[in-house]
């Protein structure tokens, strides 16, 4: 009789952007984990993840080159928690156990993962939990991984960041600023992840136009054939 422990079959909250990324990498080196689905929310419209506007597309194109689907359901602001529950209670039909979450240390957030998880009787996971900014940066960089900025806020970050690598360059700059949160915590930028370990090659995209909407700088971004 075999009595090897299995796996907890999860699924990670994704969002196309670092944190989300180094999440998920590090339940994929948990061998208590198995990934076995990414879950987004999009816009009504089915164009853009709901949190950093990253096209549903690009998305796929992530979820392809990883080797594991993507779940992406349609929703509002308003009726968010009512189609993620949804979503995940199916998942939770498929025998998932755990979800994955990148949040590092918004309480709110936290509360808000911990309360829905609980009400479908999910445990969350939130493995880059109160960890130090920088480290986490550098840890990003050290695994592989590859990322460009794609969304800023105006008021704090200037168009001019749009585009740039997430590197120990790019680290330094933000110091500088001194009031920037190093990882964008608090909504100062996003980015899109292209490259790293979890992937199995390059996510391919070509880059457009920078675009001023709802006080954000947004770049333009599209999946290369």
């Amino acid at each position: 009789m075999d009595n090897t422990k299995q796996p907890l079959k999860t699924f990670v909250s994704w969002s196309g952007g670092k944190e989300t990324s180094l999440a998920c990498y590090r339940a994929m080196q948990d061998k208590n984990l198995e990934v076995k689905y990414l879950l987004n929310m999009v816009s009504e419209d089915g164009r853009h993840s709901r949190s950093h506007g990253i096209s549903s597309a690009l998305l796929k194109a992530q979820s392809d080159t990883m080797g594991i689907p993507i779940i992406q359901r349609k929703t509002t602001w308003k009726g968010y928690e009512g189609v993620f529950k949804e979503a995940v209670s199916g998942l939770k039909e498929e025998g998932i156990k755990v979800g994955v979450f990148g949040d590092i240390d918004l309480q709110e957030h936290r509360d808000w993962v911990e309360r829905v998880c609980r009400e479908i009787g999910i445990k969350p996971l939130l493995p880059l939990w109160k960890e130090g900014r920088e480290g986490l940066l550098k840890e990003f960089i050290r695994a592989g991984f590859k990322a460009i900025v794609i969304a800023t806020r105006a008021d704090l970050l200037g168009r001019e960041w749009l585009g740039r690598k997430i590197d120990e360059e790019f680290i330094r700059d933000l110091k500088r600023l001194g009031s920037i949160d190093l990882c964008g915590e608090k909504g100062e930028y996003h980015t899109f992840v292209y490259d790293g370990p979890i992937f199995k090659e390059l996510v391919r995209f070509s880059i457009g136009k920078k675009i001023f909407k709802n006080k954000h700088w947004f770049l333009q971004l599209a999946v290369k054939k």
